[in-house]
């Protein structure tokens, strides 16, 4: 929906910092991988050797996150349609006013219901590799995200590239980091 999505100057000077901090052969997880952007833009500089691991609940998203990686040949990516946060389990999703807006909410009214999973228990348990880089980007969840993965920021210490939302999100992210 986004033409520089297609012509590359979208967030140009994000996917540079985001691209220089890739090597091939690395493990990227792209969390509130939305449609995919940097899911593929990861694809590619990991090579063929890394892998992406692309977190979005959105079943819109999803839908065209699976199409876009299809249309790419994409076979280093996985897609996850599960939420990233401190906790395992369910939780409530307010889609919010646009597909790249929605986030959970402590309140129980959200428009969906998620399943939840923490980064350190993917990895405790080997489902997932640890990651050499990190997207965070989930719409004021940053925080939440951090502190389900705190035994791995400590432990394998992976590039951070995070997108908070609201001050107080902010001040807690990096105090956590």
């Amino acid at each position: 929906s986004n033409h520089g999505c297609w012509l590359g100057s979208y967030e140009y000077a994000k996917q540079k910092a985001f691209a220089a901090a890739i090597k091939l052969g690395d493990c990227v997880y792209d969390l509130g991988a939305n449609v995919g952007f940097y899911s593929l833009l990861a694809s590619v500089l990991v090579g063929p050797e890394g892998r992406v691991f692309s977190f979005e609940p959105v079943p819109r998203n999803l839908k065209l996150l699976r199409r876009h990686l299809e249309l790419n040949r994409v076979s280093n990516c996985s897609v996850w349609d599960v939420a990233v946060g401190c906790s395992v389990g369910t939780s409530s999703f307010d889609l919010g006013p646009n597909s790249s807006m929605g986030r959970l909410t402590v309140e129980s009214n959200g428009t969906l219901s998620v399943r939840t999973v923490t980064l350190d228990r993917l990895v405790a348990s080997g489902e997932l590799p640890p990651p050499s880089l990190i997207k965070c980007d989930i719409e004021g969840g940053e925080y939440d995200a951090l502190i389900g993965a705190a035994d791995i920021l400590a432990k394998h210490r992976p590039t951070v590239f995070l997108a908070t939302h609201g001050p107080e999100v902010h001040k807690r992210c990096c105090r956590l980091l």
